[in-house]
């Protein structure tokens, strides 16, 4: 299968800046995959979000989006289809006074009739659990709901990529386990490609696979398992690892032989219970 999102020799360097913000970067994403990208402030993950939809645009390399290469105008408006962005702020994102008519506007801009702009409305509402909400002011709603609210603003456009560029870092942790939770059931449940940019590393243990960035290049590329177990390597990149990880450790000091794979609170407790019967 091709991939939906294939990256060659990307490089982007703002002006001013001392070098550039990636350098260089190889990526293939496959479809229908959850990918949660890592890194400390200015390793180049928003960058590199900001090229998937043609925000940027390539000073070299290319950036395909199925096939479509995001430096060709005529291709602009196929590519933003086709990638969904969700930023960090709710509050940017919503435009209407009412949650509904909020998820209405962008299809609405696109020309799609009436009646297919209801159906996509309640289905985006539906599938981030806020359709009894859609009567709703958004600005009462919480800093999760809100969140919810832009990302179904984003599924009616009906995305088969959904990048997602640090949306819990304004998030209490309840909010961001409701956002995390929901665009991981997006992809298993309706096989939309996920590209979640963060820097809570309890956001990529459910990921399929995880990218670390530093300083404009991917340094790390594997499963969450694979790349968590790296914990020295993460810490000398100024990374922390999930909770679970940094438990596992301790306990293991302790004399405990647990796998540093049990990366999700269950398969964490999961592990300490069979240690200690």
């Amino acid at each position: 299968m091709d991939p939906i999102i294939r990256i060659k020799n990307l490089t982007y360097t703002y002006p001013d800046a001392p070098g550039p913000a990636l350098d260089g970067v190889d990526l293939d994403v496959a479809p229908g995959t959850f990918v949660a990208v890592l890194g400390s402030n200015g390793s180049g993950k928003s960058t590199l979000a900001k090229h998937l939809n043609a925000i940027l645009l390539p000073q070299a390399g290319k950036v395909l989006v199925d096939g479509m290469d995001t430096i060709d105008e005529g291709s602009l408006l196929p590519i933003r289809r086709k990638v969904g962005m969700v930023f960090q702020n709710p509050d940017n994102q919503i435009v209407a006074n009412v949650v509904e008519d909020d998820v209405a506007f962008a299809p609405e801009n696109l020309g799609v009739e009436p009646r297919e702009i209801r159906r996509r409305v309640d289905e985006a509402l539906r599938q981030v659990g806020m359709y009894d909400f859609r009567l709703h002011a958004p600005h009462l709603l919480s800093g999760g709901q809100k969140q919810r609210v832009a990302i179904a603003g984003v599924l009616a456009m009906g995305p088969e990529v959904l990048v997602l560029d640090e949306p819990t870092a304004m998030l209490d942790p309840r909010g961001r386990r409701e956002v995390v939770g929901t665009v991981e059931r997006l992809c298993r449940e309706k096989g939309i490609t996920v590209l979640l940019i963060t820097h809570h590393m309890d956001e990529a243990v459910r990921a399929d696979r995880v990218l670390i960035m530093d300083k404009g290049h991917i340094v790390m590329d594997g499963t969450p398992a694979e790349v968590f177990a790296r914990a020295d390597e993460l810490r000398a990149l100024s990374l922390t690892v999930p909770d679970t990880t940094a438990l596992i450790e301790k306990l293991n000091a302790a004399g405990m032989a647990l796998p540093l794979s049990a990366l999700t609170p269950e398969a964490c407790a999961a592990a300490i219970k069979e240690a200690l019967s």
